[in-house]
């Protein structure tokens, strides 16, 4: 007879730990792989043989302008940007310039002087220039007063004729963040220029990063121009509007422009973003979708509620104003224009009548209200005349292009900061947005039954 042969299981399958702890090693590694391969249809794909430049600017430890990133959720993209090879693109923007024969069309602007930068114009006269279609009309664009900045910064300033980006802090609010990602031949093309006012160059001196005896200022890749925030608003946030809508007649030789909100820390190369997003686009705009909402009366609602801005009556007489003459909430009548809110802290630029219109008629809509910008943002890209082409970008993509850092919560001497509109009471609205002179229905009836109809649906 055979011997009758036994087996025993591998001494590895004997422990149930064991067992166990690589089951969960090799789930976690597929998870892992699975996580990456979907982020990865978030990268943007650029030549790998692009130049990068490395550390631009070393801050002192005491400044932390690192501090208080906000972290996103998103970890898919289903709209990618890609990027064409860096030479190529630098190639092509340089021609652009040295091509140029100046824009379709020339915007002229209303000059004179006047008690306030913009005018403050009636409504009337600001929707009469909706509609433009004669070349001959000077359109009122700011600059009624002056804008005060010195020479030196102003001649600097003009000589920007190709891609300049823009950014603004006043009242201390935020930190000066280096971009990442410059190609080697980007800061030859690009200026970089950081509007600041009285307060926040303390700060930058508190730390060391500027000397104010100096005649100009400069921290890494940014030139700093100092604003002399006494001549112009009361509120620095409308100060900050200046730079970021008028960049068109800031830099009056610059072709594309980029706005960046001091919150953010550019990731891409601004002359990729500009091409990608802009250029191959054949757009006017470029600017992300708001993560939240869709409709203006949701922002509006949102800007009360969350207190963005303290006169909440003139938040609803502002609404009433726009919903009275034309406003309507988003719907698929609108496209391509996917959404009425966008998320403006990034927007880039192709200047031209068009795109400076555009800037010109929504800075004398925050000058006659406030300067939360979202609120006559489809206001204006709908009544205005001619039609802005704009592209919207998905969420993910400005995610992926900027990294958002939290505003400062103390000053330079290590006081906590107190928001501007904080100080002042909060103004409540007078009635119902259904009610008006004691009966219904308000200006905005029609457009909450609509939007609501819409939600339903």
């Amino acid at each position: 007879m055979g011997k009758l042969i036994t087996t025993s299981k591998p001494l590895i399958l004997k422990s149930k730990l064991l067992c166990f702890s690589l089951f969960y090693l090799f789930a976690t590694l597929f998870l892992a792989l699975y996580t990456t391969l979907s982020q990865s249809k978030c990268f943007f794909r650029s030549s790998p043989s692009d130049p990068i430049l490395n550390s631009l600017f070393n801050y002192p430890s005491s400044y932390g302008q690192h501090k208080y990133a906000v972290s996103t959720t998103r970890s898919t993209c289903s709209s990618p940007v890609f990027f064409s090879d860096y030479w190529d693109v630098v190639d092509e923007i340089e021609n652009l310039r040295k091509n140029s024969r100046g824009y379709d069309g020339v915007l002229r602007y209303l000059k004179g002087n006047a008690d306030t930068f913009g005018g403050n114009l009636s409504t009337l006269a600001r929707f009469s220039y909706f509609n433009h279609q004669n070349d001959s009309i000077d359109v009122p664009c700011g600059f009624l007063k002056g804008f005060p900045i010195s020479n030196s910064d102003q001649i600097a300033m003009e000589k920007c004729d190709n891609v300049v980006v823009v950014s603004a802090i006043f009242n201390d609010h935020d930190k000066i963040r280096q971009p990442k990602g410059l190609g080697s031949k980007t800061l030859e093309i690009v200026c970089f220029v950081m509007f600041v006012d009285d307060v926040t160059l303390k700060g930058l001196e508190h730390h060391g990063l500027i000397s104010i005896e100096s005649d100009e200022y400069k921290i890494g890749v940014w030139r700093i121009v100092k604003v002399a925030k006494d001549s112009l608003y009361e509120h620095p946030a409308m100060n900050g509007i200046i730079p970021k809508y008028l960049v068109h007649r800031l830099f009056p030789n610059s072709q594309f422009s980029i706005w960046v909100d001091a919150k953010l820390q550019l990731m891409v190369d601004p002359l990729l973003l500009i091409h990608s997003l802009v250029m191959n686009e054949n757009v006017d705009m470029a600017i992300s979708k708001h993560p939240f909402y869709v409709h203006t009366m949701e922002e509006a609602m949102a800007t009360a509620r969350w207190k963005k801005w303290w006169d909440v009556n003139g938040l609803k007489i502002q609404i009433e104003t726009y919903c009275e003459n034309g406003l309507q909430p988003w719907s698929p009548s609108k496209k391509p224009y996917p959404s009425d809110v966008p998320d403006s802290a990034l927007m880039l630029r192709k200047h031209g009548v068009r795109n400076n219109l555009f800037s010109c008629l929504m800075f004398n809509e925050l000058e006659a209200f406030n300067p939360r910008d979202q609120l006559p943002f489809a206001f204006v890209r709908d009544h205005m005349n001619p039609k802005l082409k704009l592209n919207m970008f998905e969420v993910e993509v400005f995610e992926q292009v900027a990294v958002e850092y939290r505003h400062n919560v103390k000053s330079s001497d290590g006081t906590t900061l107190k928001k501007v509109s904080s100080l002042r009471r909060t103004k409540r609205a007078e009635a119902d947005l259904y009610v008006k002179n004691g009966s219904c229905c308000g200006g905005c009836h029609k457009y909450l039954s609509t939007m609501w109809a819409e939600s339903n649906d």
